[in-house]
């Protein structure tokens, strides 16, 4: 029974993806990013872990409001059985409405994130109302840290929180969600988390690598020569004798 009714949601959220993603104007594929054509582009959604972690949560949160909203019903209808046959409907409206919307937008969250890697950025995309993308380049990550719970943990997934420059003060604060921050990004709900984390590191210290490079170079046009430091020292003289 219970693999017809997943059939039967798949079937009818599959014509809704459809309308929805022609209303909205949805972008079908990923995000892309510039680059050269020597450049490696890796482009990947969450695990499925992460929509089964989601329901999880769902089904839990479903069972404790419904509950309650049962519960309700029964005490009333006990003390008050018209008010209760009156509250009847609404009450059952109540419970299944808001489920059936979030079990929806649960949906709609997994199958509207993106993330694409190149050699030097990370863009990460999400949203179907409205479009968030966020691009971060590799030279400005500070940090690259993994983090997974326990229910995480049993899903097999994890997430992949980035820092930048400037973004490590307001997370510390708990300022905001931290994909919506411009110095922070998260990669939520992979299965291969260390490996994105290590990936994005040895393209970090690349980046790192070739912007030394440059600052040598500069440096190295910019230093003075013998004529112009003896210059400068007969200027410094003349000016400390007067």
């Amino acid at each position: 029974m219970s693999q017809q009714v997943e059939q039967v949601s798949k079937w009818i959220y599959g014509g809704l993806w459809g309308v929805m993603t022609g209303w909205f104007r949805v972008p079908a594929q990923p995000p892309a990013l510039p680059s050269s054509a020597s450049e490696s582009i890796e482009s990947f959604k969450p695990a499925i872990g992460f929509l089964k972690y989601m329901k999880f949560q769902f089904w839990v949160w479903l069972f404790l409001i419904d509950l309650t909203i049962l519960i309700v019903e029964l005490i009333i209808f006990a003390n008050e059985p018209g008010v209760g046959l009156a509250l009847l409907v609404p009450a059952v409206f109540v419970a299944i409405a808001p489920d059936i919307v979030v079990y929806l937008a649960m949906h709609l969250r997994y199958d509207t994130t993106w993330y694409v890697l190149s050699d030097r950025s990370l863009r990460i995309r999400r949203g179907i109302w409205i479009i968030h993308e966020t691009t971060i380049t590799f030279e400005n990550i500070q940090n690259v840290t993994v983090r997974q719970g326990p229910l995480q943990r049993w899903f097999g997934i994890a997430d992949v929180s980035i820092e930048t420059a400037g973004g490590g003060g307001q997370q510390q604060q708990g300022q905001g969600n931290p994909w919506q921050s411009s110095h922070c990004g998260l990669i939520e709900g992979v299965a291969d988390a260390n490996r994105i984390r290590d990936l994005i590191m040895s393209r970090l210290g690349e980046s790192q690598s070739a912007g030394l490079g440059d600052e040598d170079e500069a440096s190295r046009s910019k230093s003075w020569s013998t004529e112009q430091v003896a210059t400068l020292r007969e200027i410094r003289d003349l000016i400390a004798a007067t």
